[in-house]
């Protein structure tokens, strides 16, 4: 039992290594992307799969509150998961729930940031869809070879692929991945000293 623990601690670790050595580039263009659209005064809009929607909402409270330092808010929002009571309506596609809302509540120059596993989570696509729809830049954070998902995506949008298979270490890189987001906008917006770090 304990050489199982020390094998998923090591994969784990395998993976932020190797993703350490692959996405420095894309989380400083997605960082960038970000606070440019919060300077801009537009919202960050956070969706992600059934595994990962705890994630979106812990990136939209970050802005919303903080990271580490204290800081003005900043416009952001986790989708719902849920089917939203549409009145009469009974006939909503569960595909169609996180759309329906970028249509809803998202404006030209705001920013969906997308959280998928493979990237064949329809639900997601369909987000993606509506979002490029209102000319939004999409930021997308996923594992595996990208799936349906990247293939939407334009060169104003940014691709963040955790180089990792396993759903579970996809799952815990896109959590460190939103914390260096998070510091690194937090700096660009509120540069602090050089201790800070």
């Amino acid at each position: 039992m304990q050489d199982t623990i020390k094998e998923i601690f090591t994969e784990s670790i395998q993976v932020q290594i190797a993703a350490g050595e692959v996405l420095p580039s894309a989380l400083e263009s997605a960082a960038f992307t970000i606070a440019q659209s919060l300077i801009n005064g537009n919202k960050l809009i956070c969706c992600g799969t059934a595994n990962c929607h705890m994630l979106a909402q812990h990136m939209a409270g970050v802005l919303v509150n903080h990271y580490e330092t204290e800081r003005p808010c900043l416009p952001a929002i986790a989708l719902s998961q849920e089917n939203i009571n549409l009145g009469q309506s009974t006939q909503v596609d569960d595909h169609d729930t996180f759309a329906r809302q970028v249509r809803a509540f998202a404006q030209q120059g705001d920013l969906l940031l997308a959280l998928a596993i493979n990237g064949n989570e329809k639900h997601v696509i369909s987000a993606v869809e509506a979002a490029l729809t209102k000319d939004m830049k999409v930021i997308v954070m996923v594992g595996d070879d990208g799936g349906e998902l990247v293939g939407l995506l334009g060169p104003n949008d940014v691709e963040i692929r955790t180089p990792s298979k396993r759903p579970s270490r996809i799952i815990e890189s896109h959590l460190v991945n939103l914390h260096c987001l998070s510091e690194l906008v937090d700096l660009t917006l509120f540069p602090q000293d050089e201790n800070y770090v």
